[in-house]
C-alpha cells in the first residue's frame, strides 16, 4: 500500500464514526456538513508538504540500502558464477567456497534484516507525520464546524450521496493553507537489536 493510501485510510478512521450516524441525524434535521479528507490531503499545502517529505525519507532510506544491495547483487552474480556446473560435493570439497558462500549468507541475511528495520521505521514516519496533520488539521475543522453550526459531520467517502452544499472541504484546506503550510515530518529510528 502506497504510503498515499496508508495516510487516506488512517485519515478516513477519523470521520468513519460520523458517517454511520448520518442518516438518522439529517432526518432528525440535524446540521450537517461533509468533508473529502483524501482532497483534505492531497490539496492542502500542509498535505503535499507531508507526502513530499515522506517521499524525500524513503528515497533517503533507499538510497542508505542500495550500496549493500548494489554489492549483494554483484557478489551473488560473482558466485553464482562460481557455482556453475558444480554438484553438491564439489561444492562442499571446496572449503573456500563454503566459506564465501556463508559470508555471503550472512551479508544477505544482515542486509534482510536492515530493510525490514527501515520498513519499520518508515511506517512509524508515516504514522508520526499523520499525527502531526491531524494536529493541525483539527483546530481548522473545529473552526467551521462551529462557523457552519454542525451537528454532524460526514465524511465523503463513506456516503453514497451528499449535496455540494454542505461539502466544506475547500474552507478547509483555505484555511489550513493560511495557517499551516508545513508539517513537521521526522524520520523515526528503532535502536538497533542487540548483538546476541
Amino acid at each position: 500500500m502506497s504510503p498515499l493510501k496508508k495516510l487516506l485510510f488512517a485519515l478516513a478512521l477519523v470521520f468513519s464514526s460520523a458517517a454511520a450516524i448520518a442518516p438518522a441525524a439529517a432526518a432528525q434535521g440535524a446540521n450537517v456538513i461533509a468533508i473529502d479528507e483524501a482532497k483534505i490531503l492531497r490539496d492542502s499545502k500542509a498535505g503535499k508538504d507531508l507526502q513530499t517529505k515522506l517521499n524525500n525519507i524513503e528515497t533517503q532510506m533507499n538510497n542508505e540500502l542500495n550500496p549493500t544491495r548494489t554489492t549483494l547483487q554483484t557478489e551473488g552474480t560473482t558466485l553464482d558464477g562460481k557455482l556453475q556446473g558444480k554438484t553438491r560435493e564439489q561444492v562442499a570439497a571446496d572449503a573456500a567456497l563454503v566459506n564465501e558462500i556463508k559470508a555471503y549468507q550472512t551479508k544477505a541475511n544482515a542486509f534482510a534484516a536492515s530493510s525490514n528495520k527501515y520498513s519499520k521505521e518508515f511506517a512509524l514516519t508515516e504514522r508520526a507525520a499523520l499525527t502531526e496533520f491531524n494536529k493541525i488539521l483539527e483546530p481548522v475543522m473545529l473552526e467551521v464546524i462551529n462557523e457552519k453550526n454542525a451537528q454532524v459531520v460526514v465524511s465523503k467517502s463513506q456516503v453514497i450521496y451528499s449535496a455540494d452544499s454542505i461539502d466544506v472541504t475547500a474552507t478547509i484546506i483555505s484555511k489550513l493553507d493560511a495557517r499551516s503550510p508545513s508539517v513537521t515530518v521526522t524520520r523515526q529510528h528503532i535502536p538497533d537489536a542487540p548483538a546476541q
